[in-house]
């Protein structure tokens, strides 16, 4: 039992010293403990590799429960501290009034571009974006958000980052496992734009505080991962009179239009009037999803987002665009309002006209 001990030790320090990630190496542990159970099972008493792994399967058995035991309170503790993190973390500083010769290096690309130019990078840097979700659709959508210089980004989500999520969320990191997504989020953003104010909110969306929250931005992104969510995201912007940018995904599929009854389009309500059957459109942790269509909606979000902000190009107003990876086409349909939508009819309009002033 010392030799496989030993054995553990070297191929972990060996690991180490080669770079391997943690992942990587508790994986090779793993492969070698599973290995020194089956032989203790397997092979008859007295057998040299049986005797030389400790003759039987019992000590490491017992002794897999310990270290299971030890995982698990590793991982409780990280929870732990994660739900005991502040609702919100602290805002960036002030940024100056006017852009330094710093920023203009950092988006010269981007200035360079006719559509958007010196005053429509200035209209980025006073534009306030908020996103729901800091998942799939929107990692990407967040990146590109600070990239491109969108001075106040707001995120809201009430999920830690898991194991599970960094196949596709690619804001994240392994490093970051336990954190709220929001505060994940903001570290990467930061990283990547310092001169961009992000505004975590570590929280799910309700009613109580959808109205007030979008009120304070100019526009927002839906990239949730429920029906629910998103309903409630059409309902609260139709209110305030602020467009709505919402993409969804699945498999190899996605879709993404800007709902904006205020400036005539339609609302989600009238693209989608009926919800779905119980259990007939599965998440894609029933379903799955490819890893990089998440990057392509969410990039497709950010694109729009700009487009609104710099009066750029043709936005998606009016139209569903639909995106098959698998098959390598995308295509796009028109959509209409409904005059008796429950959510963007005439009368609700109006009034979220009058509010947008």
């Amino acid at each position: 039992m010392l030799f496989v001990l030993i054995l553990m030790a070297a191929v972990w320090g060996l690991g180490a010293l080669m770079g391997a990630p943690v992942r990587a190496r508790l994986t090779m542990l793993g492969a070698l403990y599973v290995g020194v159970i089956v032989i203790n099972l397997t092979l008859p008493e007295g057998a040299a590799p049986r005797v030389a792994t400790g003759g039987s399967a019992a000590p490491w058995v017992l002794l897999g429960v310990f270290v299971g035991l030890g995982l698990l309170y590793r991982q409780g503790l990280r929870r732990l501290r994660a739900r005991m993190a502040p609702a919100e973390a602290p805002q960036a500083p002030v940024r100056p009034a006017t852009m330094g010769a710093a920023e203009l290096d950092r988006y010269a690309r981007q200035i360079l571009l006719r559509e958007i130019g010196g005053p429509g990078q200035k209209r980025l840097r006073d534009a306030k974006v908020l996103v729901i979700g800091a998942g799939g659709l929107g990692s990407p959508a967040l990146l590109y958000l600070a990239a491109a210089g969108v001075g106040t980004v707001g995120v809201i989500d009430p999920d830690v980052v898991e194991t599970s999520n960094l196949q596709r969320q690619i804001i994240h990191t392994d490093d970051r496992l336990g954190m709220p997504k929001v505060f994940s989020a903001q570290a990467a953003m930061a990283a990547l734009n310092p001169y961009v104010e992000v505004r975590p909110y570590n929280r799910a969306l309700t009613e109580e505080i959808a109205e007030a929250l979008f009120a304070d931005y100019d526009l927002i992104l839906d990239g949730s991962d429920n029906l629910e969510t998103r309903a409630l995201a059409n309902r609260a912007a139709v209110a305030v009179g602020k467009p709505l940018v919402s993409a969804a995904i699945a498999q190899w599929e996605g879709q993404i239009g800007v709902y904006h009854p205020a400036a005539g389009g339609p609302c989600l309500d009238c693209v989608f009037p009926e919800r779905p059957a119980e259990g007939l459109v599965p998440s894609c942790a029933e379903a799955g999803v490819v890893a990089p269509l998440p990057g392509v909606l969410g990039a497709m979000m950010a694109a729009e987002a700009i487009k609104l902000i710099t009066g750029a190009g043709r936005g998606l107003v009016g139209r569903l665009l639909l995106h098959d990876a698998l098959e390598g086409e995308s295509r796009t349909i028109r959509c209409a309002r409904r005059a008796d939508c429950p959510v963007c009819g005439t009368a609700e309009v109006a009034a979220a006209r009058a509010a947008a002033g």
